[in-house]
């Protein structure tokens, strides 16, 4: 494996394949071999349940048996698929082929020219992709993205009473606290995710161009528009009303945009946890075995955010070709949204790795706690704006100009200038005692409990 990992052209399959092979499940040529397989099969076992004229009911074992073909549906079975392939040059017509092998004994002669009947390869493929899709969703993204976000909200909650200098255009502002800025992100992917949730996960399933022609001239008596919205609802999926030979993908558009919107979120973490590191407001644990410089010994560079960061760049790129590309055909179809479906795998695989990466460096950051708390000491001038909120409120004349003339671009100022200040204002006693009690450290306002 490691010769062939050394070998592969995308680092998805070579250097980052141990992160990411569960997704092989999922979005390899094997895996999509064995979705149609499974699509396939389905459609014959369901096709007895309309007592169709010339197709005879099928007993328990007979049902056994055609499951086993997708239950036990090998690498063997895959190169199978392959060399029918070859010769015939057409990848979902080889599964028909395939079948047909498996089912080649006399128990199901009967039953044989129905696989794939009145299908066209579209109706496997539009089926097949979206319940690996979904599959991938339950059981790979959402779980990893759901640790992701409790793992932030867990740092969150311990740090959300620790007072921290804010910046906004990179200069001091008035102070928040660090778990309260964790919390902004957990709170915008939360959000997203539910509604990457509300997406739904649609078929296109309706002969070869979308109006079942070849099941209704065969049995016109048969509600066959019935039939595969419950057939395709069976699966777990929702079937499209309307459709050309291929789906619509608007459905698959919006996931794509929606997970999309969620890497951005992470992008932008990344990026803000990278300058924090940077001004030494987190500090990284560092791994006596690891090397941070080929010239550098002193060096604990913030890797995982940064190969999070790309990767997930990277992946948006991708999610954004196939948003704009997928719901574009001509006419009622054209094979561009064949060839560039295989690489739907590849984004949703560097998504994968940056949350892994994000996860890994976020196990290795510790707050400076006396930096954060000493930054606020030094940059009392950030308390300005209370002190001119409350000489407004008293009516003092000009208040905002009096605090700009003492304090703009006066990184100077301290508690005693500010004290200084306070004592030299027109207003009485308790209002003077009331500014002096602000401090860089408590002037955090209130936010909601997290």
């Amino acid at each position: 494996m490691l010769l062939n990992t050394l070998y592969s052209i995308s680092p998805i399959d070579g250097r980052y394949y141990d992160k990411v092979q569960s997704l092989s499940a999922y979005f390899s040529e094997y895996a999509l071999m064995k979705y149609r397989v499974y699509v396939e099969i389905r459609y014959l076992i369901a096709l007895p349940k309309l007592s169709l004229p010339h197709f005879p009911s099928l007993n328990n074992q007979q049902i056994q048996a055609l499951e086993s073909i997708y239950q036990n549906f090998s690498i063997e079975d895959a190169q199978r698929i392959k060399e029918i392939e070859k010769t015939i040059n057409h990848d979902v017509k080889a599964v028909e082929y395939f079948i047909k092998e498996k089912l080649s004994t006399n128990e199901f002669k009967p039953i044989l020219e129905f696989v794939h009947f009145g299908l066209t390869s579209q109706d496997i493929n539009n089926t097949a992709i979206p319940l690996s899709i979904k599959e991938f969703l339950q059981q790979e993204y959402i779980p990893l993205l759901e640790q992701l976000i409790s793992t932030l909200q867990q740092t969150a909650k311990t740090f959300k009473d620790l007072p921290m200098l804010a910046r906004t255009h990179g200069q001091p502002a008035s102070p928040t606290t660090l778990g309260k800025e964790i919390q902004v992100f957990v709170y915008r992917l939360n959000n997203q995710l539910d509604e990457l949730k509300q997406i739904p996960i649609k078929a296109k399933f309706g002969g070869a161009t979308g109006n079942f022609n070849a099941h209704y001239v065969a049995y016109p008596q048969i509600n066959w528009i019935e039939f595969a919205d419950q057939f395709v609802q069976s699966l777990g999926l929702k079937r499209y009303a309307f459709t050309t030979q291929i789906e619509n993908y608007d459905y698959l558009s919006a996931l794509f945009d929606a997970c999309k919107r969620i890497n951005t979120i992470l992008i932008d973490l990344c990026v803000d946890v990278w300058m924090y590191i940077s001004i030494n407001y987190f500090k990284q644990k560092a791994n006596p075995n690891e090397v941070g410089s080929s010239a550098m010994p002193h060096k604990v560079n913030p890797i995982d955010f940064e190969n999070a960061e790309g990767n997930l760049k990277y992946a948006n790129s991708i999610f954004s070709f196939l948003s704009e590309k997928l719901p574009i055909s001509r006419w009622q179809r054209d094979l561009t949204d064949s060839t560039v479906l295989r690489n739907i795998g590849v984004p949703f695989a560097h998504t994968i790795l940056s949350f892994k990466s994000i996860l890994k460096g976020w196990a290795k950051l510790e707050p400076n706690v006396s930096l954060i708390q000493q930054d606020l000491q030094n940059n009392w001038q950030v308390v300005a704006e209370a002190i001119q909120t409350i000489l407004r409120r008293e009516q003092y004349p000009q208040a905002y100009e009096v605090l700009k003339s003492l304090t703009r671009g006066n990184a100077e100022i301290n508690q005693q200038a500010l004290h200084q200040f306070i004592d030299s204002l027109n207003v009485s006693p308790n209002v003077k005692e009331e500014l002096k009690q602000i401090t860089p450290q408590n002037y955090i306002g209130k936010n909601p409990e997290f």
